[in-house]
């Protein structure tokens, strides 16, 4: 027989338990039905089937032939739904995927992430990343770290950190011209992606209201983090968020000439459906990120 929409899988669930408990009331005990619905079941299915199942007697019912035969298949098919629905609830419990900013992800998450597993050894840890808003009904993603203002509906948002910005350059690069004294200084070197709001958001912050940048080569990057890169390869200045780049500086690689901070209104924060709210692995993240960028002094 061809299964179709209309296949009766009720029935079947109605059957094996009855089959099981060659009692049509014991049946009715387990699924919460009566003993009537347990036999109206059971005699649509037969009309299906075309077979009798059951022989009825008074206070007691017997498989025949067909239901004898049909009965441990049935039992089996169950088995095997009720264990592949609880291998997918095991997946999705301890699998925790993140979609994130590609700067965040690769300047801060990557280099904690590790702690995070050590703390949850059960929940195993999926990273992706885009510059892309996206959409938790189209995607696998469980949350989201996020560039804005967190004023997304539909979604529980929490702050994670400012989004400052400040020009950022190697330190070799600086020295080429003579160190970095005033803003005004800046302007002799390469910018990297003159096109970004920040640098006139920046240089009007640091008194400069007329920089010029629409005369100078356009490039973009597409990442934060990639025009980090640029700029510690001496390819000229970046406009970064100076936090992302304290190991950098650190170490030498980027230098800071200005204390002055730009700043659009953005930040970073961790968004995710509310109806995910109280899922044990969606808490945990949530609470680990919140402690850690507090220990980093980010927040």
């Amino acid at each position: 027989m061809k299964l179709s929409r209309n296949f009766p899988l009720n029935g079947m669930r109605v059957f094996e338990a009855a089959a099981r408990h060659l009692s049509f009331t014991k049946a009715g005990e387990e699924l919460g039905m009566t003993q009537t619905a347990v036999s109206y079941q059971i005699k649509l299915l037969e009309e299906i089937l075309g077979e009798q199942l059951f022989l009825r007697r008074p206070r007691q019912v017997t498989l025949t032939e067909a239901g004898a035969s049909l009965a441990p298949r049935v039992s089996e098919a169950f088995g095997l739904l009720q264990e592949a629905v609880a291998n997918l609830r095991e997946t999705a419990q301890v699998t925790l995927t993140i979609h994130s900013t590609a700067t965040f992800a690769q300047q801060w998450l990557a280099r904690r992430i590790g702690d995070f597993q050590i703390r949850h050894p059960n929940i195993a840890v999926r990273l992706e990343t885009s510059s892309s808003v996206i959409d938790f009904n189209s995607t696998e993603a469980d949350i989201a770290i996020r560039s804005g203002n967190g004023t997304w509906p539909g979604l529980h948002c929490q702050f994670l950190m400012r989004g400052d910005f400040t020009p950022m350059l190697s330190p070799t690069l600086a020295q080429s011209v003579g160190g970095i004294h005033r803003p005004e200084d800046l302007l002799r070197l390469r910018i990297i992606d003159p096109g970004d709001p920040w640098w006139r958001i920046w240089f009007s912050a640091a008194g400069i209201d007329d920089p010029d940048l629409e005369s100078r080569p356009r490039s973009r990057l597409g990442a934060q983090s990639f025009e980090a890169n640029a700029a510690i390869a001496g390819q000229g200045v970046g406009i970064l968020t100076p936090t992302f780049y304290r190991n950098e500086v650190a170490m030498g690689l980027l230098f800071q000439p200005f204390d002055i901070l730009g700043s659009d209104g953005r930040g970073y924060w961790l968004a995710y459906p509310e109806g995910k709210r109280k899922l044990p692995k969606i808490k945990a993240f949530h609470a680990w990120i919140v402690e850690t960028l507090a220990a980093d002094d980010l927040r």
